[in-house]
């Protein structure tokens, strides 16, 4: 196989048939294209597009996003799942600033160090936006390579791992890098994402077909191949709800790390008579039980209890928090399961039990 070849004609089908009317592409801005990348850590195309614009349209620069707070980022940000990138993009914008000048270091190596950066997010900033020669490797180019290569060895093991990035580094442009590399990179990822999916590979359609081994060898499905899988585990979560009659809310912070850290959200507790206890005694009867509902998280369900309660304002403390005005919360960061069952009840008059 020539590497050179198979460059060029990734290339050439990025231009004429990958994905290029983004917006984050078509540019050598390093805030836009590193904050897409953090978005699409774990995050569909779709899914991520609203997001960027409402937070490039609110923090349209670097600086912007340095001096915002914490519950700003995370506000724009909800929704999105995998909170500690949010964090980790705001402790970055602060370190740029502050280290240096508001300039993004131009090296992968260097991109690397900063927080919530890791060495495929790196290559992919440094070659869209600086031409550096360096391999991408996030699950779809993973995907690609491997199956290009035919390369089955176990990805569990790091010098595994080690060797398909060495392999990828040789598939690279070698001409004309700042032009090339982007599109290079961009087409790795528009390959993976299109055309060399996981369950449903579209090998008619691709510009490596031809020198494919797991196409070849009819195992596309056999590729890649990482043994070490993570078990699923289940939480069971009694929520407290409690409502002022202003139609305030009670809501505290979540520590962070752990599900949802950082973020604002209804106090939870192991059973139902944890979070009773926390209520005033003449209140615990004026209690109604709201319809339970499962949320998939990447390696836990979670079974949530929401329990409605009203709570007069001068009542302080009742599980840790503090009172919330429905303009105010609806801008904090919360989980999504929580802004969207919130946002329902918003709509609802309070229904006083008893």
């Amino acid at each position: 196989m020539a590497a050179v070849s198979l460059a060029q004609r990734v290339v050439r089908w990025q231009k004429q048939h990958g994905r290029n009317d983004l917006p984050w592409q078509n540019t050598r801005d390093v805030y836009r294209v590193w904050l897409s990348e953090v978005m699409l850590q774990q995050t569909q195309v779709a899914s991520a597009l609203g997001y960027f614009e409402r937070f490039v349209r609110r923090l349209p620069t670097l600086r912007d996003l340095s001096a915002a707070t914490e519950d700003e980022v995370l506000g724009l940000w909800s929704g999105l799942g995998y909170y500690s990138r949010a964090r980790n993009l705001h402790r970055c914008a602060q370190r740029v600033v502050n280290l240096h000048g508001g300039e993004f270091p131009t090296t992968a190596a260097q991109l690397a160090d900063l927080p919530g950066i890791g060495r495929s997010t790196a290559a992919a900033i440094a070659s869209i936006c600086f031409g550096e020669r360096v391999a991408i490797l996030d699950a779809n180019a993973q995907r690609v390579v491997t199956r290009v290569l035919g390369f089955g060895d176990d990805l569990a093991l790091v010098a595994n791992e080690r060797r398909l990035w060495a392999a990828a580094h040789e598939l690279l442009p070698r001409r004309n890098l700042l032009h090339n590399m982007p599109r290079f990179t961009q087409g790795m990822m528009d390959l993976g994402a299109t055309l060399c999916l996981a369950r449903q590979p579209q090998c008619s359609r691709c510009p490596l077909v031809a020198d494919c081994v797991a196409h070849h060898q009819g195992a596309q499905l056999s590729f890649p191949n990482k043994t070490r899988t993570l078990r699923r585990s289940a939480s069971v979560m009694w929520l407290l709800l409690a409502r002022s009659p202003d139609g305030s809310l009670w809501l505290r912070r979540r520590p962070a790390p752990g599900v949802w850290g950082g973020l604002y959200c209804l106090p939870w507790f192991d059973s139902r008579e944890e979070l009773l206890d926390v209520l005033p005694k003449g209140r615990r009867r004026h209690t109604r039980d709201i319809e339970a509902f499962k949320h998939v998280l990447t390696h836990k369900d979670l079974y949530l209890h929401p329990v409605q309660v009203e709570l007069p304002r001068r009542l302080h403390d009742p599980a840790g928090g503090q009172w919330f005005a429905q303009q105010a919360w609806q801008s904090l960061g919360l989980p999504a399961p929580v802004r969207c069952l919130l946002s329902q009840l918003v709509s609802q008059p309070y229904d006083v039990v008893g």
